[in-house]
């Protein structure tokens, strides 16, 4: 496959979860912010300063301190911002157009009426309502894509491609939501369940499999060795990080001597030793959110360098 082909599929994948979860992050935090209590304790902080860091993003309000309304502007329908989802939904557009005569018509039809659909949908995202009609709009919208192109295309090194680049941004996105969201130095809460680690959970669409999964209350702790550690939630960074290095060994002639592989494969082994031992603490924690996320920074040269000839992203991406 041209390099300029897997690079554009890496990034469609890439710019369609960073959408997806961009507007979870935001409606778990709009509903914590609405819920939650001032004089709660929390071992997990979710606030619109900690979105607007997660995002790489600056507040544009006068004061300094951006106001929930201007956030969820500035993350959802500011097309000015690199990082908000219709950005996101944009980049993706033009990714999939050159690379149409290689996704599927179905994938094609759904991220184009994405697009014509978004207008709308952004009408009364600060309103009273709040941006819940917008974020299930996106949502909806790129589970629908991500479900027809598992069902529409082969399962060669387009797909493998595109795969890697939706679960590589799923693992930094998670990775950025813990690295803020945890307390530094791995202080924990003292009540027995974190109201904003719930909020955590619900940014990801993970709730339902953590209260599946766990017996444990939602405690930062808990949460996020959830969401780091735990395989059989997908959207896990370890289970991301799987999903990567598998794509990469499939789309790769000699995935043995690939850079991008081995790193993924020793970052894996080292998650699933401290998932085994220990690392469940808070302090640990926190130090596994930074080592892993540095080793992502570097996997993300690695890909860049082996397969796309060492461009980083495309020139419309942030």
């Amino acid at each position: 496959m041209l390099a300029r082909i897997a690079h554009e599929l890496f990034w469609l994948g890439r710019n369609v979860s960073r959408a997806e979860l961009t507007a979870r992050m935001i409606d778990g935090v709009f509903q914590a912010d609405l819920q939650g209590r001032p004089d709660d304790p929390s071992g997990v902080t979710l606030s619109w300063d900690g979105v607007l860091a997660i995002m790489g993003s600056t507040a544009t309000a006068d004061s300094g301190r951006p106001s929930r309304a201007e956030t969820v502007v500035l993350l959802s329908t500011d097309p000015a911002n690199a990082n908000s989802v219709v950005a996101s939904l944009e980049r993706a557009r033009d990714g999939a157009r050159a690379v149409r005569d290689v996704i599927s018509a179905d994938m094609w039809e759904a991220i184009n009426s994405v697009h014509l659909g978004l207008a709308d949908a952004a009408v009364g995202v600060t309103g009273y309502g709040g941006p819940y009609s917008f974020v299930s709009y996106v949502k909806s919208r790129t589970a629908l894509f991500w479900g027809v192109a598992s069902r529409t295309m082969l399962r060669d090194e387009a797909y493998a491609f595109l795969d890697a680049g939706g679960r590589f941004e799923s693992a930094d996105m998670v990775l950025r939501m813990l690295r803020v969201a945890l307390p530094p130095g791995g202080e924990s809460s003292t009540s027995p369940r974190d109201g904003q680690a719930l909020a955590l959970l619900g940014a990801v669409g993970g709730l339902q499999a953590f209260r599946r999964a766990r017996v444990a209350a939602p405690s930062a702790a808990a949460v996020a060795s959830f969401l780091l550690y735990t395989r059989s939630y997908p959207d896990s960074v370890a289970a991301s990080i799987d999903a990567v290095r598998d794509a990469l060994e499939l789309a790769d002639a000699n995935p043995r001597a690939s850079d991008p592989v081995l790193r993924l494969s020793r970052v894996l082994a080292d998650l699933d030793f401290r998932g085994r031992v220990g690392g469940r603490d808070g302090t640990e924690l926190v130090e596994v959110c930074e080592i892993v996320g540095n080793e992502l920074t570097l996997a993300d040269r690695d890909i860049a360098e082996r397969y796309f000839g060492g461009v980083a992203a495309p020139s419309r991406a942030a």
